[in-house]
């Protein structure tokens, strides 16, 4: 059974905005210290990013498919296709994380690591809204 939170939609999408607005926070300050020519800081940022992304989205991620969409699915079957894509949505964001994780081990900083974090964003933006639409609403 997932936590309260998860359950009720204003609590729900207070968590994902939340999240979301840090997550843009974060990828400005190291598209800033990029455009700065600041390359340690701008690393250092990105692994920061990087962390907000594991164990904010992704681990509020683990949460849902562990509880929540389980339940959605018990008392609306005919929701099964939506959830399934609402984890396709968070394998997407498990993958692009590898990559900017990989990307940063081999090559540093660089501008494929942003483009990755405003991918990360748009996914999470699509993916929070579809989610809305299938909580229950109580």
């Amino acid at each position: 059974m997932s936590g309260p939170a998860l359950r009720k939609i204003d609590s729900h999408e207070a968590i994902h905005d939340a999240a979301l607005q840090e997550a843009q926070e974060l990828t400005n300050v190291v598209a800033n210290l990029l455009k700065e020519g600041d390359v340690d800081r701008a690393l250092e940022a990105a692994y920061i990013t990087v962390e907000h992304w594991e164990t904010r989205t992704l681990a509020h991620a683990d949460a849902e498919e562990k509880g929540l969409y389980q339940e959605i699915v018990e008392n609306s079957p005919d929701l099964s296709k939506n959830v399934t894509a609402l984890m396709r949505d968070h394998d997407i964001l498990r993958l692009l994380i590898k990559e900017v994780k990989e990307i940063l081990e081999k090559d540093g900083i660089c501008e494929r690591v942003l483009n990755r974090f405003h991918a990360l964003i748009l996914v999470d933006e699509l993916h929070n809204k579809e989610e809305m639409k299938v909580l229950p609403e109580h």
